[in-house]
């Protein structure tokens, strides 16, 4: 059973104050929803969470399975099994998508990351790629590059359901995309989810948790967790907004 714990957290970016005690758990097969406006500090978090040497932990704490994660590089947390997918990824044009994922696979499995995959994950990468609604010749270009944003959010998909992950972050992976895309991309979320994967997602919009229903939801404001709730806070604040969410029912001045 995976645990990741957030206790306490604050975080500063070049000496300025971003998070304040932050306090959140997630479990095996939880779909915790953050959600919060624009600057709120939902990224921070996960770019935190997944070690950007930018974002230095001042207080609290980061664990995986009881061990402290704060001193870790990044390699080692996905190492340990926590990926994020961004909400813009950079391209990589020099590193084809295929590559890329039987790397991922094989330092995982403790292999060399230049050992061919088997065909067991030949047909399983081929599988998802076409479920995923992208074609086999996106395995043979560079990472992300020349990819509209559905079909970077839907390369990002790829590669967590291929590594299948402890804990998979993954940043408004609604945004930008039509109605059949936010389907996809939910249903595999909580495919994931359904395979033990604890999951962490922004969103602005409640259309992706139309799909993935989540455990429970956080909301952020300026950098703290605010409310913490069900199902029903999405409904809230999707008919209310958060200028009014937060005056009214939280009774936070702006």
């Amino acid at each position: 059973m995976t645990k990741l714990e957030i206790t306490n957290l604050a975080v500063e970016v070049d000496g300025k104050r971003i998070l304040n005690n932050v306090n959140l758990t997630v479990e095996s097969g939880e779909v915790v929803a953050i959600m919060g406006p624009n600057g709120s500090g939902k990224t921070t978090l996960f770019l935190t969470i997944a070690g950007h040497p930018r974002y230095r932990v001042v207080n609290g704490d980061i664990r995986l399975d009881g061990e402290s994660i704060v001193n870790l590089y990044p390699e080692e947390r996905v190492q340990k099994g926590i990926l994020l997918a961004l909400q813009t990824p950079t391209p990589v044009p020099e590193v084809r998508l295929s590559m890329l994922i039987t790397a991922m696979l094989n330092k995982k499995m403790g292999k060399r990351i230049t050992d061919p995959p088997s065909p067991q994950t030949l047909a399983q990468l081929t599988k998802l790629t076409t479920e995923l609604g992208l074609r086999p010749e996106h395995l043979g270009r560079g990472v992300h590059a020349g990819f509209s944003g559905g079909e970077s959010k839907r390369a990002e998909m790829l590669q967590l359901l291929m590594y299948k992950p402890k804990v998979a972050m993954l940043d408004e992976p609604d945004s930008g995309l039509d109605v059949d895309g936010i389907a996809v991309i939910g249903k595999s979320i909580a495919k994931l989810a359904q395979e033990g994967t604890a999951i962490l997602v922004t969103t602005h919009h409640a259309e992706i948790l139309h799909y993935v229903k989540p455990t429970k939801v956080i909301v952020m404001n300026k950098g703290e967790v605010v409310h913490q709730g069900g199902e029903e806070v999405v409904k809230t604040i999707e008919n209310m907004g958060y200028e009014k969410f937060f005056r009214d029912v939280l009774k936070i001045t702006q």
